[in-house]
């Protein structure tokens, strides 16, 4: 049997921030869907104080790629280190670490490092590992960079927060009106457009067009990963121009008193667009009450109609 070759990769970027609020950025894997472009979904599967291991959904090359990951975190040294735990095909072992070197004068430089081996070692298969890792190394590095050097507090910009709704018809029921998207125009007076495609059970890709309020038309573009009547996680790809980042998660589950739906959103702000859509005088924290506002609203009025279309079923 051939030695394993291991093959080793590093991505740097300067930022002008301080060097512990980078490392909360990436320590606090729950945001990453709303930070990074390619991160479409995280889920724990067990969290400690210094340790966890966690789900992820990402899209790679085009498509929604799906991996375990353990990392272990260390905030004096500001470094985190990660280990796949069930890698994809090409790659069958992939490891590395996330370095925050303090520069002085509240710069930072980032340091992403990558160790890797695939199948057959073959130059094909390290090439198409290689162009994933420079194009989603360089997004996650801009990303952190663009948040971090705004001006404002990240946890200002970059927030969450749920609604549980009551739902009718039972926890099947709605969770199967949910996840065939592809009826929301004839039944949320929201959408006016859907296009729904799901090139493998319980991954979606979903682009709609809503109608505000005030009569404007938003398109939207998410991934959505779809779980047993459980869970829907989504994150949105093409995001209105007051959010750089926007991901949520519905849970269905019964409660005490019936059946409920949780609504889950996280929200990053991209504070250039708040006076463009909220007017000259508006705030960071008008636009955070507009966000809450609109995106809590659309959950329930989703939700509602779920039950409007049961009772007429």
């Amino acid at each position: 049997m051939s030695e394993r070759t291991w093959h080793r990769r590093e991505h740097t970027l300067v930022v002008e921030a301080p060097a512990a609020d980078l490392y909360g950025l990436v320590a606090d894997v729950s945001r990453w869907p709303a930070i990074f472009e390619p991160t479409l979904h995280v889920r724990h599967l067990d969290r400690g104080e210094r340790s966890e291991r966690f789900e992820i959904w990402a899209e790679v090359n085009g498509a929604i790629t799906h991996w375990s990951s353990r990392r272990l975190l260390d905030p004096r040294r500001l470094y985190i280190s990660f280990h796949q735990e069930h890698s994809r095909p090409p790659v069958t072992s992939m490891s590395g670490g996330w370095f925050f070197r303090p520069l002085g004068d509240h710069r930072t430089q980032i340091v992403l490092r990558h160790r890797f081996a695939v199948e057959d070692d073959s130059p094909d298969s390290v090439a198409r590992v290689d162009e994933a890792l420079d194009r989603n190394s360089a997004r996650e590095l801009g990303a952190l960079a663009a948040l971090a050097e705004t001006g404002y507090p990240v946890d200002e910009l970059v927030f969450s927060f749920t609604d549980t709704i009551p739902i009718e018809g039972g926890v099947h029921d709605a969770y199967g009106f949910v996840e065939r998207a592809e009826r929301w125009a004839d039944l949320l007076p929201h959408v006016s457009r859907v296009d729904l495609t799901e090139p493998e059970a319980g991954l979606q890709w979903l682009e709609m067009d809503t109608v505000t309020a005030d009569g404007a038309v938003h398109t939207t573009r998410s991934a959505r990963i779809c779980r047993a009547s459980e869970w829907i996680a989504y994150k949105q790809q093409r995001t209105p121009r007051l959010l750089s980042g926007h991901s949520g998660e519905w849970v269905f589950t019964e409660a005490a008193d019936g059946p409920v739906a949780v609504a889950r959103h996280t929200v990053a702000i991209d504070p250039s667009g708040i006076t463009e859509v909220l007017g000259p005088d508006a705030t960071l924290a008008d636009a955070r009450a507009h966000l809450r506002d609109v995106l809590g609203r659309n959950s329930v009025a989703t939700l509602r109609h779920a039950a409007e279309a049961f009772r007429r079923a």
